[in-house]
């Protein structure tokens, strides 16, 4: 979810959040006003994103390829912890996760988050583009990207600019900020290409080349103290060309002895909240808004090919119906084929009017994720049954119009939750599903219980079996940077560890929270989980019946927790009507248990498992495991 608590968590540690009723406004009337433009398949859906396998990218975190762009301590300036440090530099990307470096330590605090939260560790464009060929070994085609503009803090969901990619992402900070000065924020026809703008245009060519798509994140709810807009607000006041950007609630004056004050997003001072209106966003940021979207979709103008394949909407559910419906308008008149997904995390019934061909395609599939902790990690008194493991699946599946559901991001872990490690290792700490309180819950530098300790091989074993599922079932799976390698991480701020290269040497990790000593855990490439990715990815890119099939439970079985589907796809070859059946069985049980096949799986071959015990009419899956039956 949205670093909604990134600032929250990190300045009030104690506050239970409810997303689905967070600060925000109350929607207006999310009823379709125009008709909904459908294909010839009855959808509104990008055809390409049912075939999409998603790694999702932290920039900052994932791999520092240029160490001449590492940001300074100017550079962290705006972001919070307001307080500036005494000390600081770039920290150690293999350093021991929770040990305080002694610059850290001469700064004195005893807040263990203010110094997690200043930390850069120097993740960057360039070290995204090198390990491309990595991505295409993995087999994944497209990339969410976390934010990546001008922006103080290590998320960067409190932009300066949305026309802008941070300077220190790319290869010249200093010249892109003296570039940048020259510009007239708000008249795009002035808006320069810095290199660092360049730099993200070379990383999307570079990437379609492969194969790969990219989509970026939008936060078109706030913006920063930094930003242009409010800087200006700040320093002009009621003269400001921006004056109706933001919600201002006093003016400095001193007749009337007030003094400038204004609304946070959900009252955080370093967020604040674009004004609206009927219309949703008001003129100002609407118009501007409107032109970054279209700067990153046709870049200089030369073509779509050129730029951004779609979006993920921050927060979306903080900006009202009739903002999402002109800007989705605005998008497909650029480019038809883009993605929309957005941010939403509550009840699907609630989700359900943004998904309804006027606004988004798809989401962030929360609710995906909740369903399969419940049955596959969640302990007894806290699980679900088989059964109702399907019904919930099908409640999800069914609830929105046709093709949604094989476009939603079917998730686990992300920047806003444990990692699914960690989630195995800690399961029965709380409900994954009961967001606000899960969310302080798993948070290890908040709940002194949360055990960080990496997760064992039969936890590992869990994680797999969900793999099994994600990759198998209805909707495009989006993997979270390192999950595929083993990274563990408590929620926000532990699940933005750097990420994990075989060539980079990390210490033990041996420090707690409270920096006590525990036994030693390796950090390393964990090369069997890696190949387990890369085999599943492979199945899904070979066979289309998994990714475009139809869906059909086959077993439901309470007793011995088994629970399978089919996915069937029909095609047409050399003139030729043909189909091209799976079938993918789950034994969610501590045994080994027998199925028995139809006949007209008699003659199925294991797509899975090269040793698996099969006769004409049975097979036999092991605990914990499955099969993936191709007639």
């Amino acid at each position: 979810m949205l670093r909604c608590l990134i600032k929250l968590v990190f300045v009030y540690w104690s506050l239970s959040f409810n997303y689905a009723n967070a600060a925000c406004p109350v929607p207006s009337d999310a009823t379709p006003v125009e008709p909904i433009v459908l294909d010839e398949n009855g959808e509104f859906v990008p055809q390409w994103a049912k075939k999409a396998i998603w790694y999702q990218i932290f920039p900052e975190r994932f791999r520092n390829g240029d160490p001449t762009n590492d940001p300074t301590m100017q550079d962290i300036k705006g972001a919070d912890p307001q307080e500036m440090p005494v000390h600081w530099q770039v920290h150690p990307w293999g350093s021991d996760w929770y040990k305080l470096q002694d610059y850290e330590k001469v700064n004195g605090e005893p807040e263990l988050w203010k110094h997690i939260l200043r930390r850069r560790y120097g993740g960057d464009l360039q070290g995204i583009i090198d390990k491309l060929d990595y991505l295409s070994e993995l087999g994944i085609n497209a990339i969410y990207l976390n934010p990546v503009f001008d922006s103080p803090s290590l998320h960067k969901y409190d932009a300066a600019s949305y026309h802008h990619v941070d300077p220190n992402f790319g290869p010249d900070p200093e010249g892109d900020r003296a570039l940048m000065a020259t510009e007239k924020a708000w008249d795009p026809s002035t808006w320069v290409w810095t290199k660092a703008d360049e730099l993200a245009l070379e990383l999307i060519e570079k990437a379609k080349r492969r194969g790969i798509r990219i989509i970026f994140d939008g936060v078109f709810n706030h913006m920063g103290i930094n930003s242009f807009a409010f800087q200006d607000v700040l320093k002009n006041q009621q003269k400001s060309p921006y004056k109706d950007w933001f919600i201002v609630t006093s003016w400095d004056d001193a007749e009337t002895g007030t003094t400038f004050d204004y609304e946070g997003w959900f009252g955080v001072k370093s967020l604040p909240e674009f004004a609206e209106d009927e219309n949703g966003l008001a003129d100002g940021p609407r118009d501007y808004v409107f032109a970054a979207t279209e700067r990153w979709m046709n870049p200089k103008g030369k073509g779509i090919e050129y730029g951004i394949d779609g979006w993920r909407l921050d927060v979306a559910f903080c900006v009202a119906h009739p903002f999402w419906k002109a800007w989705r308008k605005h998008v497909k008149s650029i480019n038809p084929d883009a993605y929309l997904t957005a941010e939403i995390v509550d009840t699907p019934d609630k989700v359900k009017p943004y998904l309804q061909g006027d606004e988004f395609d798809g989401e962030m599939n929360y609710n995906f994720a909740f369903t399969a902790a419940e049955f596959f990690f969640n302990p007894p008194g806290m699980n679900i049954t088989a059964t109702e493991f399907d019904a919930e699946l099908k409640r999800i599946r069914n609830l929105y119009p046709k093709g949604v559901a094989y476009v939603t991001q079917n998730l686990f872990g992300s920047h806003d939750s444990n990692r699914i490690g960690s989630h195995i290792v800690n399961r029965g700490i709380g409900n994954f599903r009961d967001w606000g309180a899960y969310f302080n819950l798993s948070q290890a530098i908040n709940n002194p219980e949360y055990n960080v300790r990496k997760p064992s091989a039969e936890e590992i074993q869990l994680q797999k079996l969900f793999a099994l599922l994600q990759m198998t079932y209805v909707g495009a799976p989006m993997i979270y940077y390192g999950d595929e390698v083993g990274m563990w991480g408590a929620n926000d701020p532990d699940d933005r560890k750097p990420m994990v290269w075989a060539d980079i040497t990390f210490e033990d990790e041996v420090t707690n929270p409270d920096q006590s000593k525990r036994s030693p855990d390796k950090v390393v490439v964990n090369n069997e989980l890696l190949s387990h990715y890369k085999k599943l990815i492979s199945l899904r890119n070979q066979y289309e019946a998994l990714s475009i099939g139809e869906y059909k439970t086959v077993l439901v079985d309470e007793e011995k927790a088994l629970f399978g589907f089919e996915r069937n796809h029909a095609y047409q070859k050399n003139g030729k009507s043909s189909s091209e059946q799976i079938w993918v069985l789950f034994n969610n049980g501590d045994e080994v248990r027998q199925v028995s096949l139809p006949a007209s799986m008699h003659e199925a071959k294991d797509l899975l498992n090269t040793n698996s015990r099969m006769t004409d009419d049975k097979v036999n899956i092991q605990p914990k495991w499955a099969v993936i039956l191709k007639k």
